[in-house]
């Protein structure tokens, strides 16, 4: 059982990391399972750059979440014993404020006025939201890829707010090769002569009348018009930067011997091919494709930019005068699982070691995980049965 979406209005103003501050912002979030009378059995589950608060299917809205097979009565993240909430990151265009929502001092779309956005912002917002249901400490804090960021982020400015943490495929600090692949990723959207400095056309999905009261309400009461921006056919748009993204992102969200495996040197028959001599000839440049076209107009660009540049700007070290592990070891939390896989070129695995050993330092008794999952980083999301033992087990573990 859970919540359809429901909006946390953020106290205004909320002031941000880098400069700057949102007026009536706000988060979205869903929840699955049930408080129970000491508040000390919620998880929260903080996402990756793309996904919604809809990580799995309640009785208010059975579409497929994002962690469906992870998330539910007797799966892994036990909504039968856990009071699960999943807060959809600020600056994201999936309900909450963000470079797509309407600035309400000028009446206007913020586009590129949005203030710089760090995962610090997103972990302080979902903090908020969380504090607002009356929880003062969470049972486990579980953050997954760019998740993983703001989870360490979260810790660190709220100590105590989380006994315990399972960190999935993320890394305390970006390293060269995800900022190259984050900095082509930008480039290829800003590029893209429809991108026009921000100001493409977008279906304004909300205005400043319609933002959230302050407080907690569920979708419906006084949120019309926060839905997801969604991105008018036609008109001025950034496709082509915004596919040419994507396939850099799902190239390296999958390993070499995923593609192998997957896709060898299959050619596509003759009637797939494009007219154009340099076109699609490999299966594997169509999936890219197919990919790609499920994601451009899903996603707003700006708030795209926002997020990945935030990614590239988190640093650990900054909190531990230049060490990334004096930085951990100031992160209060009594049991920690580090998940890794050995084919993640995005977050390698020794990034998760990394993690592991500063959490140990600073007093927490971690378990580490290092899988061969084929899947590369995407695998959190396809190797259900293996991430479902270790978190599984954990979550049962703390209880």
């Amino acid at each position: 059982m859970g919540d359809a979406r429901q909006y946390f209005a953020l106290p205004s103003p909320f002031a941000m990391k880098r400069g700057g501050e949102l007026h009536d912002a706000h988060v979205a979030f869903e929840t699955w399972g049930t408080l129970n009378a000491a508040r000390d059995n919620a998880v929260l589950i903080l996402t990756g750059l793309s996904p919604s608060a809809h990580a799995a299917s309640n009785a208010h809205d059975d579409s497929p979440g994002w962690w469906e097979a992870m998330l539910g009565d007797g799966k892994a993240i036990d909504t039968s014993r856990w009071f699960v909430i999943c807060v959809n990151s600020l600056g994201s265009d999936k309900g909450s404020t963000c470079p797509a929502s309407i600035d309400p001092a000028t009446g206007e779309v913020y586009r590129l006025s949005f203030p710089d956005l760090s995962l610090e912002d997103v972990a302080n917002a979902a903090h908020a939201a969380v504090s607002s249901l009356g929880i003062a400490q969470l049972a486990c804090l579980i953050g997954c890829s760019m998740g993983g960021m703001s989870a360490l982020a979260y810790m660190l400015l709220h100590p105590g707010s989380a006994r315990s943490h399972i960190s999935v495929d993320t890394a305390p600090q970006a390293q060269p090769f995800a900022i190259a692949i984050r900095s082509l990723q930008r480039e290829a959207i800003r590029l893209d002569p429809n991108w026009k400095d921000g100001n493409y056309d977008i279906q304004e999905g909300m205005s400043a009348a319609s933002a959230p009261k302050r407080g907690t309400q569920k979708a419906g009461a006084g949120c019309a018009g926060a839905a997801d921006i969604h991105v008018e056919e036609g008109g001025t748009y950034p496709d082509i930067g915004m596919s040419i993204a994507r396939k850099l992102g799902v190239i390296t969200y999958r390993s070499a011997m995923e593609w192998n495996g997957r896709f060898a040197r299959i050619r596509l028959d003759p009637e797939q091919r494009d007219d154009d001599p340099f076109g699609r000839e490999f299966q594997v440049e169509s999936y890219l494709e197919g990919h790609a076209q499920r994601f451009v107009r899903t996603f707003d660009p700006n708030s795209y930019l926002y997020l990945s540049r935030a990614s590239d700007w988190f640093d650990m070290a900054e909190y531990g005068h230049g060490s990334v592990h004096e930085g951990l070891k100031r992160i209060q939390i009594e049991r920690a699982m580090v998940i890794g896989v050995s084919t993640d070129i995005l977050f390698p695995l020794q990034q998760q070691e990394q993690i592991a050993e500063g959490l140990e330092a600073a007093g927490a008794d971690v378990e580490f995980v290092a899988l061969d999952s084929p899947q590369g980083h995407d695998a959190f999301l396809v190797d259900i049965e293996n991430y479902s033992k270790a978190i599984g087990g954990f979550l049962r573990r703390i209880s």
